[in-house]
């Protein structure tokens, strides 16, 4: 009988950016509703719901891991940073960016590629890139993309990623619940270090469902409504000068967003675990 493949959805947004679930809700849904193996948090220009997610994760024993993620703006497109420990620096060239990346020991994809839109890595940004030293080159592209931005590029993205012999990607760019897992990738094995090896050799592939037309408009409106929040939030904490503000929904000031007393406490045992060890 055959093994079944790992699947991991590598692309999904919390409330700490424009996601419009927090990091509990999430863990619990990808536990109770999905089959994935191992998700990526990839908040824009930040971590920390990204870690505290990865904690939360082991201290509860969940059955799928957590890798920590960054969706960087680069000067070229967006770009997934992958296993990284630190976030790293935005608006610089894609080609500096994937280096940097590399130099952490993360892995670096090119987020929703070749679409004609200032956000998206195009085609000579990229084969300028693999061209060169294995240090600027991306380690896979995102080849399926199931939002408004990857459908009507889809085929072009495939044969692109085929012709350069990249890793195919699949992910869901999540920014709600329901969408987590309609874009994902397979591999050999079930855990990180086996989908990290896959993509190195080229042996992923990727699956999905396309959003239905009109499909993603409840979440850009539940978006307008979390960034009226989070304005209000602010607002109201700069003119208190008391520090209480949302801060784009995941406060890095120790708020009180449901689990966060909880994720602080999970990532201080896993330190502890670690320094232990």
């Amino acid at each position: 009988m055959t093994e079944r493949l790992g699947r991991a959805d590598l692309h999904i947004h919390t409330l700490a950016s424009d996601g419009t679930a927090g990091v509990v809700e999430i863990l619990d849904h990808v536990e109770r509703t999905t089959q994935l193996d191992v998700i990526a948090i990839t908040d824009h220009e930040r971590i920390d719901a990204a870690v505290a997610g990865r904690a939360m994760a082991l201290d509860r024993g969940l059955s799928f891991e957590v890798v920590v993620g960054e969706e960087v703006t680069t000067l070229g497109g967006h770009l997934l940073a992958l296993w990284i420990d630190r976030p790293i620096r935005p608006f610089r060239s894609m080609r500096a960016t994937i280096a940097e990346i590399h130099d952490r020991g993360g892995l670096a994809i090119p987020a929703h590629p070749l679409v004609p839109y200032p956000l998206c890595a195009q085609g000579f940004v990229l084969r300028r890139l693999l061209a060169d030293e294995p240090r600027y080159r991306p380690d896979g592209l995102e080849a399926f993309n199931p939002t408004t931005l990857g459908r009507p590029w889809h085929g072009r993205v495939v044969r692109f990623t085929d012709e350069h012999g990249l890793a195919r990607v699949g992910n869901s760019d999540a920014h709600a619940l329901d969408a987590i897992g309609t874009g994902y990738t397979t591999f050999p094995g079930h855990d990180g270090e086996a989908l990290r090896r896959a993509i190195a050799a080229r042996t992923t592939n990727h699956h999905g469902s396309f959003h239905p037309t009109g499909a993603q408009l409840g979440t850009f409106r539940e978006q307008l409504r979390k960034y009226g929040r989070d304005a209000r939030a602010n607002l109201g904490g700069r003119l208190r000068g008391d520090g209480a503000r949302r801060d784009l929904g995941y406060p890095r000031d120790g708020g009180a967003l449901q689990g966060d007393r909880a994720a602080l406490l999970a990532e201080r045992r896993v330190r502890d675990r670690d320094g232990a060890a």
